[in-house]
């Protein structure tokens, strides 16, 4: 396959809404705190769970080190790696849809 024809299709899927993180503040409460947005393009997403992911590194590492700040940084990796796990979660969903419906 050559270079130039994967990514235009890859440019068209778009995110879905589906993925989420974050518990509802009240016990019960089934909807999430946070949600990706529909409609941005997957590709950006993707970039953007990268970044997320590579800031968590980066702060992991410096956990080990710093440890008197450790709930600071702890709680800095659950949100970020939360966010990051909700894009390639709605990623996932956004490639997988158009096979589902037989595109």
């Amino acid at each position: 396959m050559d270079k130039e024809s994967h990514p235009p299709r890859i440019k068209q899927l778009t995110t879905t809404g589906v993925g989420h993180f974050g518990e509802g503040g009240e016990a019960g409460v089934q909807d999430p705190l946070f949600r990706v947005v529909a409609g941005h393009p997957l590709d950006h997403a993707v970039e953007q769970a990268t970044a997320l992911m590579c800031a968590v590194h980066k702060i992991s590492d410096l956990a080990m080190v710093e440890t008197d700040h450790l709930p600071t940084l702890l709680t800095a990796m659950h949100y970020l790696s939360g966010m990051a796990k909700a894009l390639v979660q709605d990623a996932n969903h956004g490639l997988m849809a158009p096979a589902l419906r037989g595109e």
